[in-house]
């Protein structure tokens, strides 16, 4: 049985919306709590986002059992990690620890007598992991809307949008052939040696010698191809025989474990499905090195993957000096004026300009009613049919500069004067990039594509929250500077 948060108030618990902040403070922790307690507090978003994470969280589960984690719980805790760029080891002591942390989770003690909650390593991982990308996308938007009736002035605000990508990165060595193939090798060894040691299996007695025998052959062909410049092709193609030839003995030998498979226990049969599954990647290894460095090949892209481990991981050259190539996904990111984050999108095998019509609809989807003023992006995005549709879909200022030799119509077009103040202001948004890298997408630790989109949504999530919570440090700032000032005049007076 999981609940939304604890609600008989304890004696000894600080109450949640008494928590106080410290509001000098430059540290990012503060103002992302502050919204966090904002949402906790106020009705009618509580109500929003907590319905969400019942959906995803609780969906399909028993109102009976053991008591689980919060959500309120799950949901601090993933955003502090978010917002801390910080690992999952940190993440169990600050929520063991941090004073700060467990008030707004409404966990500290301040007086004795009461069991503290302290939640294990595994609890918190497993916790988090059940939140879906796409309800965190929702979250987002109710977080958007929520900031921009604290921050606009005016009831019927126009939208000024600015959009642009960039590569988070995943977390992955750079990759070569031969590097591959002996991640491959490495990681069947690995499953092996766990299988002789459940079963006893005979043959495997040298382990850790096929090891080494196969990791010195890798090294050596990788100085040879790598660092001697080409000067010695002979040395070159002996020394990658060499290293497919032990490759495939072991192949060979990890066939023979394979065909143990009938006999296996279940334990022993999710390793061989293991084994199976990097014993394709090593044979296919097998056959780039020998067709490209042997045969002198073009592997076409179709045919390379990046990692065994962050399959989906894409080669992406945006035309930088550095870095040249980056391993990960492009991201669309979507600003408004107010710096919040109002939409985003993982990018799998696309590019800039294709994503401008999709942009267009979820935008008009997610904000109907809302005038867009604006909207920016760069040279990348450009296509004649994506103006187009721009103009069409009712923005009333279009920035999209030309890519290349522009004509009369286009020179006159982008040489007015507000074209250059709007197309000045887009690099605002590489400020938010920055930041957005601060709350951890600059590169991404989780593994697996699901996990992957996750990350992004949580950070994006953090981000936000920390737009919203600078504002309402600052209303709370300014509310005790009237107050501090009307004590002094009160002195000043009663002297």
């Amino acid at each position: 049985m999981r609940q939304r948060f604890e609600q008989q108030n304890t004696i000894g618990i600080t109450a949640i919306p008494d928590v106080k902040f410290p509001l000098r403070s430059r540290d990012e922790l503060p103002p992302v709590l502050k919204a966090l307690q904002h949402i906790f507090i106020t009705s009618g978003l509580n109500e929003k986002v907590f319905s969400l994470l019942e959906e995803v969280v609780c969906k399909d589960k028993k109102q009976t059992g053991r008591k689980g984690m919060d959500l309120w719980h799950i949901l601090v805790l993933a955003v502090v990690r978010h917002t801390l760029s910080t690992n999952w080891d940190r993440m169990e002591d600050l929520a063991a620890n941090h004073k700060l942390i467990r008030q707004i989770m409404g966990i500290h003690i301040e007086s004795f007598g009461i069991e503290e909650i302290i939640y294990p390593y595994q609890t918190i991982v497993d916790n988090v992991s059940l939140i879906d990308g796409n309800v965190l996308e929702k979250i987002n938007l109710l977080v958007v809307e929520h900031g921009h009736n604290l921050l606009k002035k005016k009831e019927e605000e126009p939208l000024r949008l600015k959009t642009d990508s960039y590569v988070l990165e995943t977390n992955v060595h750079f990759p070569t052939d031969l590097n591959l193939l002996w991640d491959s090798v490495r990681k069947c060894l690995d499953i092996t040696e766990k299988i002789v040691k459940q079963t006893g299996l005979d043959g495997w007695r040298k382990i850790k010698l096929h090891r080494r025998n196969i990791k010195n052959s890798y090294r050596n062909a990788s100085q040879q191809v790598f660092r001697s410049g080409r000067k010695y092709p002979k040395a070159i193609k002996q020394s990658v025989v060499d290293y497919l030839k032990l490759a495939e003995k072991l192949d060979e030998r990890f066939t023979e474990v394979l065909a143990m498979g009938i006999l296996a226990n279940p334990m022993t049969l999710v390793l061989l499905m293991e084994l199976r599954h990097y014993q394709g990647y090593l044979k296919k290894h097998i056959d780039l090195v020998d067709r490209r460095i042997l045969k002198g090949e073009t592997i076409s892209a179709d045919e390379k993957i990046y990692s065994i481990f962050e399959i989906h991981t894409e080669w992406i050259q945006k035309g930088k000096n550095r870095p040249s190539v980056e391993l990960g996904h492009n991201l669309l990111i979507t600003t408004d004026q107010y710096q919040f984050i109002v939409d985003y999108k993982v990018m799998e095998k696309q590019r800039d300009p294709s994503q401008v019509e999709p942009l267009i609809g979820r935008i008009q989807n997610n904000f109907v009613g809302r005038i867009i003023n604006s909207h920016s992006f760069d040279k990348g995005f450009f296509s004649k049919e994506n103006y187009a549709k721009l103009k069409e879909s009712g923005i009333e200022n279009v920035i999209l500069p030309k890519k290349g030799k522009q004509n009369k119509e286009e020179k006159q077009r982008e040489s007015e004067k507000q074209f250059k103040e709007l197309r000045h202001a887009h690099s605002a948004i590489e400020s938010n990039i920055n930041m957005l890298e601060h709350h951890g997408l600059n590169r991404c630790p989780d593994k697996g594509l699901n996990n992957y989109k996750r990350y992004v949504g949580l950070s994006v999530l953090a981000y936000n929250l920390h737009i919203m919570g600078n504002h309402l440090i600052a209303i709370e700032k300014k509310k005790e500077e009237e107050k501090q000032k009307q004590q002094e005049r009160y002195y000043r007076q009663a002297a």
